[in-house]
């Protein structure tokens, strides 16, 4: 059995909140014995609810009180400078003093990001964290940064994002060269603005393995597994994909509703549909890193339920195991070693 890594959940944070949190927590210690969690939050809510969710504190599980709590709407400057004492604050505390290996949270993007920032800064060489996810492809998944945690990047900020999502994808999905390729309008190298241009210059003297532009829909076809881009960029190409998705689910159902033959179609088809609706289950991917941090910090979506919310812990616990903030060091400083070797 690998050695016990420590999560720490903000348990208040999100649009479910504990209703999410607790049962997911439960699912976890059930299925991996190598995980210790600290459930982060106020007591007097966390602790009439343990018993129902399935949980007991004792050895794998123990509470850390937290009375205030970061809210949707709070700008990331409150959350930093007036909310020390909520429960995303202190679980991301609890990573810098050691008594955590990574710390999930589903609550606003913007004060977690600021908040882990100030709190365990950057890796060294690296100047901006940057939010990544795996998106769904027909080989499998993605890998995709920045999503919106740098709306404007230098060159040298995207070249960064690559050897960041290089790394993960080794570490993580065990590719042994990731192919990597910067987003952009076209894949002629005269098209795209000035940073992506001298980005693409970088990356291709870099050593890794860099296939050049890569247009949108690259990122499903599969011939790349690290997609690199502007936070802007990265956010609006999220959401587009979350809206089509929608949307077509939404089709679907009109058109098997339509008559009573297509209902029976329905019935017939439901196997497949089946199998195609858990393909694009969106919990399945659940678990956006913030990398470049000097600790491990994992966003799940503010509307995660209890099985979303268990992936984002699953996928803390794998980057805890294959430790990537220290990967991402040695990666740099071998870059940086080759290119002044040049």
């Amino acid at each position: 059995m690998s050695a016990e890594k420590v999560i720490a959940l903000d348990a208040m944070s999100g649009d479910l909140g504990v209703d999410a949190v607790l049962p997911a927590a439960a699912r976890v210690l059930r299925e991996r014995a190598d995980l210790r969690l600290i459930l982060v939050g106020d007591l007097a809510v966390l602790e009439p609810r343990l018993a129902q969710a399935g949980l007991r504190t004792g050895e794998r599980l123990v509470l850390e009180h937290a009375p205030e709590t970061v809210t949707m709407e709070d700008p990331p400057s409150r959350a930093l400078r007036a909310k020390k004492r909520s429960s995303m604050r202190i679980a991301i505390d609890l990573v810098k003093a050691g008594r955590a290996h990574a710390c999930v949270s589903a609550g606003n993007t913007g004060a977690l990001m600021a908040i882990a920032r100030f709190v365990l800064k950057t890796l060294p060489g690296i100047e901006r964290p940057a939010i990544l996810t795996a998106l769904p492809s027909i080989q499998g998944h993605t890998l995709v940064l920045d999503l919106g945690a740098n709306v404007d990047c230098s060159a040298q900020h995207l070249f960064q994002f690559a050897v960041m999502g290089s790394v993960l994808a080794t570490a993580v999905d065990g590719v042994d060269k990731p192919r990597v390729g910067l987003l952009n309008v076209g894949e002629e190298e005269i098209k795209g603005n000035e940073q992506v241009k001298e980005a693409a210059t970088l990356l291709a003297a870099s050593g890794l393995n860099y296939i050049g532009f890569v247009e949108g829909d690259d990122i499903y076809k599969g011939g790349v597994d690290v997609v690199v881009c502007d936070g802007f960029v990265g956010n609006v190409a999220l959401k587009t994909s979350e809206g089509v998705a929608r949307m077509i689910g939404h089709f679907m159902r009109e058109e098997f509703s339509r008559s009573a033959w297509t209902r029976l179609a329905g019935l017939v088809a439901m196997p497949v549909l089946g199998a195609l609706k858990r393909r694009f289950d969106p919990r399945r991917y659940n678990g956006a890193s913030l990398l470049g941090l000097r600790g491990i910090v994992i966003k799940s979506h503010g509307g995660a339920d209890q099985l979303a919310f268990a992936n984002a812990v699953q996928v803390a616990a794998l980057e805890v195991e294959k430790a990537v903030p220290q990967r991402i060091t040695a990666q740099l400083e071998r870059l940086l070693t080759q290119r002044q070797a040049i």
